[in-house]
């Protein structure tokens, strides 16, 4: 589905490309990308692979080591890891440790890469590597914004924000559709799962050091605040004879790590895989965890979909969108309901996952993005 907005795309290098069937050049570029594999990165690389199949010609730009056998071509670009930027000051623009990391990746973007000659450009990064790709240039690409961090640079008007501009919006839930709509061309585009690689099948807790004596529930976030996996350690040490898992890492791993020896003494493990392990690791679970209060999407829940586990979630109009009515969603900051949930959710068990799941796989997802840029593209 795709809206037109009252500001019209900037000329691009390839405007008088009337055939949105024709390949185009695109680049994505994301200092994650090849280096972590957190949900932005996995959803636009997935795009980016899928693009790069059906014959567009694709560039990928991130900071992490080539791999092998992707079909899009891979850039280096040097950054300085997010990690390192964890007890700096934090001021606008630099107001995370990811906006550290986005400036450096951005400054040898701009040093290392030739921005010209692209059809569009895409990232989800704002605003060093946004302010890179939109550089001033006669020949400057379409440029596509995809709203997986969150759609704020799109609709706020202070500070750093009121430099944002692009000539295409991809929303990834309603929510950010019909606030956006009227300012910008965008297009309501989902997140995608393969669903090759996560479907139900055996469990091999024991590669990952699980008890086979108690139920496992599953946590798949970043150890930051708005992801409350504290929250979830409290909850999990409320049912008696759980066992709680924690893949990613973030500034709360020491905290995190702290509470659960005291409250989960013995049931609790922190994880940091590579993305082709995760499939195992969902069936290696029991239940699926995720305390988030607003996701702009969130891969996550389609991956525990897609592998058959049941889902205990925060309440609201936008992951019902998703999930449908068929998970266990609920008032995740009610600690009495998120307790009686997850005990529920591990009752109820694994399954075989529900229709719907489909309508979510990567080529489609892919088909909806080459619509829509080739539409600007075209223009």
């Amino acid at each position: 589905m795709t809206a037109e907005g009252a500001v019209a795309p900037a000329h691009s290098s390839a405007a008088g490309r009337a055939e949105a069937s024709l390949p185009m050049k695109l680049l994505f570029a994301l200092p994650g990308f090849h280096r972590y594999d957190r949900g932005a990165e996995v959803a636009l690389l997935s795009v980016a692979t899928e693009l790069a199949r059906s014959g567009d010609e694709v560039v990928v730009a991130g900071s992490g080591e080539p791999r092998p056998n992707t079909p899009y071509q891979f850039h280096r670009v040097p950054s300085v890891r997010r990690e390192r930027f964890e007890l700096l000051p934090k001021f606008p623009p630099l107001r995370t440790e990811t906006a550290w990391e986005d400036a450096t990746f951005a400054a040898n973007l701009m040093i290392r890469e030739r921005l010209t000659g692209y059809d569009a450009t895409i990232t989800c990064s704002f605003p060093f590597t946004q302010w890179a790709l939109r550089a001033k240039s006669p020949r400057r690409a379409a440029h596509v914004f995809v709203t997986q961090n969150g759609d704020w640079p799109a609709f706020t008007n202070s500070s750093e924000y009121r430099s944002f501009g692009c000539d295409g919006l991809v929303c990834t839930n309603p929510d950010y559709l019909t606030r956006n709509e009227a300012n910008w061309r965008c297009a309501l585009i989902p997140n995608g799962v393969d669903t090759d690689r996560f479907q139900p099948g055996a469990p091999c807790g024991a590669r990952f050091g699980f008890p086979d004596d108690m139920p496992v529930v599953l946590m798949v976030s970043a150890l930051i605040e708005s992801k409350r996996v504290l929250e979830g350690i409290r909850a999990a040490a409320k049912l008696d004879n759980v066992f709680l898992a924690v893949a990613g890492d973030g500034p709360l791993r020491d905290e995190a790590r702290e509470l659960a020896a005291s409250l989960l003494p013995g049931r609790y493990k922190q994880l940091t895989l590579s993305a082709h392990e995760m499939p195992e690791l969902y069936r290696s679970a029991d239940a699926f965890l995720h305390l988030s209060l607003l996701e702009s999407f969130g891969n996550v829940f389609l991956e525990a979909w897609a592998c058959g586990l049941p889902v205990v979630a925060h309440e609201s109009d936008r992951l019902r969108w998703i999930l449908g009515s068929g998970q266990f969603l609920c008032d995740t900051e009610d600690e009495k309901q998120l307790v009686e949930h997850l005990r529920s959710a591990i009752a109820a068990g694994k399954s075989a996952p529900s229709a719907g799941i489909e309508q979510f796989t990567w080529p489609s997802i892919a088909a909806q993005y080459r619509a829509f840029i080739g539409g600007i593209v075209g223009r």
